[in-house]
């Protein structure tokens, strides 16, 4: 922790005085992010902007449980459905049932659910025919 400011002494250069210490003593070198553009410079100014980043690095929602399974179902298809294996895509459907199972097993806060578990086979039959078309094109 920093000393006090001494009585007598301008803010401004007790200010400069610790900065200056501070580079002598190496403190910015090797920084992380140095040389690099500031994030999210060029966007419009967003006053919230570190609530969003904080949500988004603890993996945070402001979505009700039962609108988040609902997310969770529409991309764990679209994952499935680009898994590069049929095993990968099965794998994906597995998870994404048990996850549905259990939200409709609990009561989940929010609206209903209205979601269900997927059909298997008819996501695998889904997932063969996106291959087929790709290697048709390729």
């Amino acid at each position: 922790m920093t000393e006090r400011k001494p009585p007598g002494t301008t803010f401004e250069s007790w200010v400069d005085k610790q900065i200056r210490e501070a580079e002598e003593r190496g403190e910015f070198r090797d920084l992380p992010g140095a040389g690099k553009p500031l994030p999210h410079a060029s966007e419009p100014y967003d006053e919230l902007w570190w609530v969003r980043e904080k949500m988004a690095r603890e993996d945070l929602s402001v979505m009700p449980p039962s609108l988040l399974l609902r997310k969770e179902a529409e991309d764990a298809r679209a994952a499935a459905l680009a898994a590069p294996t049929e095993r990968a895509a099965r794998r994906i459907v597995a998870r994404a049932n048990e996850r549905i199972r259990r939200g409709l097993r609990d009561s989940l806060e929010g609206p209903p659910v209205n979601v269900a578990p997927f059909d298997e086979e008819a996501v695998i039959a889904e997932w063969r025919a996106g291959v087929a078309a790709r290697l048709r094109r390729s």
